[in-house]
């Protein structure tokens, strides 16, 4: 145990942000660099290392949690390094954008504030790539064994480390123009900046893995002939089909996916354009979707200029505390408010889209909702409730349905489908078709980073197993694990 008191006398504390009025200027991460530093050992001795850590139970991935702790209370960063990668292939991914369940998990929080395991977590990598200790792992050997991983988000990364290391030859094909998938595009750069993501692609291919760019599985080589070609292939494709809004006046111009409006923010900070072709500058700006998508289009629209910015949200306001139905250890549904949030806007709950309405060119120009409530269990429009608000650009962020069909991917193998429409696979991560095996959003649905990574690593084990008949690999969870994060 750290401090056998810190708990007792230290109270928690967690990353300070900039000031509002200077980080809507730029792009750059919300939080003071440097911040946490001066606090953090004293921060990890919060932790009481439990007989029985439920922490280790929230997290997806098994995190050693209070070892690392231990030793970055100790401020041997070095160790702590070691233990946190030894469950986790990017926790500087996961201690910037994972909602950490294993906070919602952490015992001291019964009665108290939990420990800042994300801010720890976060702290640990940083000073590792700092201080040079994040060095590639090449194999000692090569198997002569090929696989084929078909997606770079975070399921894909870590499934192409894994086998990599374990002496695979592994390429990543991904359909951007980048390395990344939603990591890249989809988390704008306020909330990750993409270094991170940079020197984690120079190490994997200083280890050996490749990586094939602007190739679309489906479209641009026939998902077949990739599957003769390689010894094995993983589908990390995602779930990348967005939830629409089938009502009057969808078809106006100015009604984008947020998958079509995020990517465009960041390929301006990556030089692609000068200025977005999307932009929320000068106008009113609505977001339908209360989660962090939608958040993250809130904060965006901010550092575009946006005259106004109101988020709606079809569910009741979530409350301020755990109620009966999500007691601890569970992930509970809590009121949040990001840093987006912190930058101004409103947030609209219990509230549904009626139609559109647009001006004589077909732009929109307002919004109609309807006020709901739960009838019967049932949400039901409130009669009288009905009005319109402002939008010039809205944005939908409700969410995704499940893995890409259009592009002929799931055809092409002829991958059996759940109930959900993911893509279903076995125990080892396997689907119906030989060699053919599916991790992360594609086969679970969407989710979250944390069980994105831990799926990645899982599968890696099935396809090393399949390909040699034994491994040596970490398999963190199974396909049906929900652990506490339901």
């Amino acid at each position: 145990m750290a401090d056998p008191k810190g708990f007792l006398t230290t109270g928690r504390e967690v990353a300070k942000t900039r000031p509002v009025g200077e980080r809507l200027k730029d792009w750059n991460e919300v939080y003071v660099p440097g911040s946490l530093l001066p606090i953090i050992s004293k921060q990890a001795g919060r932790c009481m290392d439990c007989g029985i850590p439920f922490c280790h139970n929230g997290c997806p991935l098994g995190n050693l949690i209070p070892e690392w702790n231990d030793y970055a209370y100790r401020e041997d960063w070095q160790a702590a390094s070691e233990r946190l990668h030894a469950t986790n292939n990017f926790p500087e991914f996961t201690g910037r954008l994972c909602p950490a369940p294993c906070e919602s998990a952490c015992v001291l929080g019964i009665n108290q504030p939990a420990v800042t395991i994300k801010n720890v977590e976060v702290s640990i990598i940083d000073k590792a790539w700092d201080s040079n200790d994040v060095k590639p792992q090449a194999p000692e050997r090569l198997s002569g064994k090929t696989v084929a991983v078909i997606g770079s988000g975070p399921a894909g990364l870590a499934a192409a480390q894994q086998l990599t290391r374990a002496g695979h030859t592994v390429a990543v094909y991904e359909r951007a123009d980048r390395i990344g998938g939603l990591l890249r595009y989809g988390i704008p750069e306020f909330k990750m900046e993409k270094v991170h993501i940079n020197r984690r692609i120079e190490q994997m291919r200083a280890e050996g893995t490749k990586f094939r760019t602007e190739v679309e599985i489906g479209r641009d080589i026939d998902a077949a002939k990739l599957r003769k070609r390689y010894d094995a292939v993983v589908i990390a494709a995602g779930a990348t089909v967005s939830r629409d809004l089938p009502v009057p006046g969808r078809e106006l111009n100015g009604i984008h996916f947020a998958m079509e409006y995020l990517p465009l923010a960041n390929k301006v900070q990556e030089g692609d354009f000068v200025a977005p072709p999307i932009t929320a500058e000068g106008k009113h700006v609505v977001v339908i979707g209360g989660g962090d998508t939608g958040a993250d289009c809130v904060g965006t629209a901010h550092r575009q200029g946006a005259a106004s910015v109101t988020q709606l949200e079809i569910m009741p306001k979530p409350g301020d505390e755990r109620n009966p139905g999500q007691p601890w250890p569970t992930f509970p549904m809590l009121y949040k408010v990001t840093s987006a949030h912190e930058e101004g806007g409103e947030r609209v709950y219990s509230v549904s889209t009626t139609h559109f309405e647009g001006d004589e060119d077909g732009n929109v120009q307002f919004l109609h909702l309807v006020e709901v409530e739960f009838v019967d269990g049932k949400l039901t429009q409130k009669p009288g409730t009905e009005r319109k608000i402002p939008a010039q650009l809205v944005t939908l962020a409700m969410g995704f349905t499940g893995t890409d069909q259009a592009n002929g991917l799931v055809a092409q193998f002829g991958l059996a489908l759940d109930e959900r429409g993911n893509v279903a696979r076995d125990a080892d991560f396997a689907t119906n078709v030989d060699g053919v095996f599916v991790a992360g959003d594609a086969g679970r649905g969407q989710s979250l980073i944390v069980w994105a990574i831990a799926e990645g690593r899982s599968a890696a084990r099935g396809v090393d197993r399949y390909l040699t008949g034994a491994s040596d690999l970490p398999a963190p969870i199974r396909p049906t694990d929900r652990a506490l994060t339901v």
